[in-house]
């Protein structure tokens, strides 16, 4: 969830047609905070890296729909057998984005709290970008209980990272000093643009984690 993630498709072409229309529902009900376009390249393309002919389809989920912008891009990059659930809390914009996808296989809309999510596990792929992060006076998510071993982690809307420890409105951002110091996960955070940038954190497991060390 970006401020201003809708506005930034204005002008964009060669856009996925299920995210065309994703951004357009957005636009008409009002709301701006849909994934930067940058933002949703990097699902379409970590979403490829998931299922095929030889492992079958992954389990994808999501936290925070919105309109379904995100989701598009995942669906444009996912394996046709992964399965792909998100939840949204606000009732319109859910009942929204499920006719939006009502026609597409494998995609499932949930109306409710993130923690609702907890039902699919464990993940392959698990973007938190409404709820679950750590941002705010909410705790994150314990990894153990909701990813797959090799499975990956999304959490975006962070500024790009200048310094150490990483610090926000003068105190240390433990919302990302939590992922990018998970002793089970191996983080590192990219800049989609240089003004955003998202972490990446594979879940190696307990076992793995203790043999490779810090």
């Amino acid at each position: 969830m970006s401020e201003s993630g809708t506005e930034a498709y204005e002008g964009r072409t060669g856009l996925p047609p299920r995210v065309e229309e994703a951004v357009r529902l957005a636009r008409s009900l009002g709301f701006e905070y849909s994934c930067l376009p940058e933002h949703g390249e990097l699902l379409r393309l970590l979403a490829r890296g998931f299922g095929g002919a030889v492992t079958g389809g992954a389990v994808i989920g999501e936290t925070g729909t919105g309109c379904g912008v995100g989701l598009a891009w995942l669906l444009a990059g996912a394996h046709v057998q992964s399965r792909i659930v998100s939840v949204e809390r606000d009732p319109e914009r859910a009942a929204a984005a499920q006719k939006l996808f009502a026609d597409a296989p494998g995609v499932t809309v949930l109306h409710g709290d993130w923690r609702a999510l907890r039902a699919f596990a464990p993940f392959d792929l698990l973007v938190l970008d409404g709820g679950g992060q750590g941002k705010g006076d909410e705790p994150p998510l314990d990894p153990t209980e909701w990813m797959r071993t090799g499975g990956v982690l999304v959490i975006d809307d962070f500024s790009p990272l200048t310094s150490w420890p990483p610090m926000h409105g003068g105190v240390v951002d433990t919302a990302r000093t939590y992922w990018l110091d998970h002793p089970q996960l191996r983080a590192t955070q990219v800049n989609v643009r240089s003004d955003a940038a998202t972490i990446i954190a594979t879940y190696v497991g307990e076992d793995t984690a203790s043999r490779l060390g810090p």
